[in-house]
């Protein structure tokens, strides 16, 4: 892939859009007692990394979530995701700006590349889901992945997303620059927004202001 001189990361749900009714790992943390932070922790290693869903996999995420392999639904329709209003306008006015790829947590099921490419087309050059890196955020190698791919330094890439954790700690412990999307949520970490210069954004179409304002700053 030719280099590329300045790249921006989307998240996908809750950033771009929200999937049309629960998946996998919300059934599965529904289904643990250890609780849906936890759970969902565990599964970022061992399920969204997965690039198939084997009786291996099913057996390695039952046990890490102390459920039954028999609760572990096999034949889960796929919740299409509904864009939010705005999102596609951003998209465009991002696209014009520089080269714009998704980076998400996702297990094989539910990817659903086509429909993607479908959806995001042209604006969205490239994805770069969890199931298909094997490295779910906020793993630095995550990120990584995407600098690797597009021949850049992590400091070259502009990260937005909704999660603060997995998207803004994640980016910003692997030298991206990140825009948080918080939807009109409470910052965590307000230290972060000095010390890494962590914007804060209502929703993506809030965003495009402020990775303007981060591509036209001059990198150290």
């Amino acid at each position: 892939m030719e280099p590329v001189g300045s790249l921006i990361s989307l998240d996908i749900g809750g950033t771009l859009g929200n999937a049309q009714g629960p998946g996998l790992a919300a059934h599965l943390a529904a289904a643990s007692p250890l609780g849906p932070k936890q759970a969902r922790r565990i599964m970022r290693d061992v399920l969204h990394t997965a690039p198939e869903i084997t009786d291996a996999v099913v057996d390695r995420v039952c046990h890490a979530l102390s459920i039954e392999p028999s609760v572990f639904p096999r034949d889960l329709p796929v919740a299409p995701l509904v864009l939010f209003p705005g999102t596609v306008d951003a998209l465009q006015e991002l696209s014009r700006e520089a080269t714009v790829v998704t980076l998400s947590n996702v297990t094989c099921t539910e990817a659903d590349p086509e429909r993607l490419l479908k959806l995001l087309s042209p604006w969205v050059s490239g994805h770069f889901p969890s199931c298909r890196t094997g490295y779910a955020k906020p793993d630095h190698r995550a990120f990584w992945a995407v600098a690797d791919s597009h021949q850049v330094s992590p400091s070259q890439i502009i990260h937005v997303g909704d999660d603060w954790e997995c998207d803004i700690r994640g980016a910003t412990d692997a030298g991206l620059r990140a825009v948080w999307v918080s939807h009109g949520r409470t910052v965590p970490d307000e230290t972060s927004l000095v010390g890494h210069g962590v914007l804060v954004a209502n929703d993506l179409a809030d965003a495009v202001q402020h990775v303007r304002h981060l591509l036209a700053r001059r990198l150290p």
